[in-house]
């Protein structure tokens, strides 16, 4: 009976897990940039396109970055994605809230992979991901999935925990922001961007 009552116990347990769990919603629709806030001129530049799916950026000869905002504002939230490395060298991100950054891609800074570490302004990177030599495709889609709550970042890749960071920069609320660097020719391509608001 004992054995019984304990197995009880844990099932409710694992059963409120998944009633618990947070429910990705799409927050890029893969047809167009609904939801976005295109930079003046670089829509029709084509730096950021819909194309069956996925979003892909890129730069122009004129080596011109700059970020693609959501018009929606978050404060705690999972936000779900796959990423695709392009031609060139690659230095991009996703802005959380503001202008921390969990870099994807080659830092302009250090000349090296930081994919998943967080940049802050006025630190760098005060924290280096672990792993990613081993997790990262160079070729082909990786999965990322950040969580932001309060001032804690932490990140996965792969489904592997990789990267948290308390930030003294964050801020309670604003906008996820999807970064183009410039001075260099760069391409990289997003999919199934998903996102779940946590209280």
């Amino acid at each position: 009976m004992k054995s019984k009552f304990l197995f009880f116990i844990v099932f409710l347990g694992f059963a409120s897990t998944l009633v618990a769990a947070p429910k990705l919603k799409s927050i890029f629709n893969g047809k167009d940039l609904s939801g976005w806030v295109v930079p003046k001129g670089n829509g029709q530049a084509g730096w950021y396109s819909a194309v069956d799916g996925v979003l892909k950026i890129k730069n122009g000869p004129k080596k011109k970055g700059s970020i693609l905002w959501s018009q929606k504002k978050y404060r705690n939230f999972i936000m779900e994605f796959d990423f695709r490395f392009g031609e060139g060298t690659v230095d991009s991100g996703v802005h959380v809230r503001n202008q921390d950054q969990i870099q994807i891609g080659i830092s302009g800074s250090l000349k090296r992979d930081m994919t998943c570490s967080p940049y802050i302004p006025g630190k760098g990177y005060p924290v280096e991901a672990k792993n990613i030599k081993n997790l990262l495709q160079l070729k082909g889609w990786n999965t990322m999935k950040i969580k932001a709550v309060g001032k804690q970042y932490t990140v996965w890749l792969k489904g592997e925990e990789v990267m948290t960071y308390k930030s003294d920069s964050a801020i309670e609320e604003g906008p996820l922001g999807i970064q183009l660097h410039g001075n260099r020719i760069m391409s990289i391509d997003y999919r199934n961007l998903k996102l779940a608001e946590l209280p």
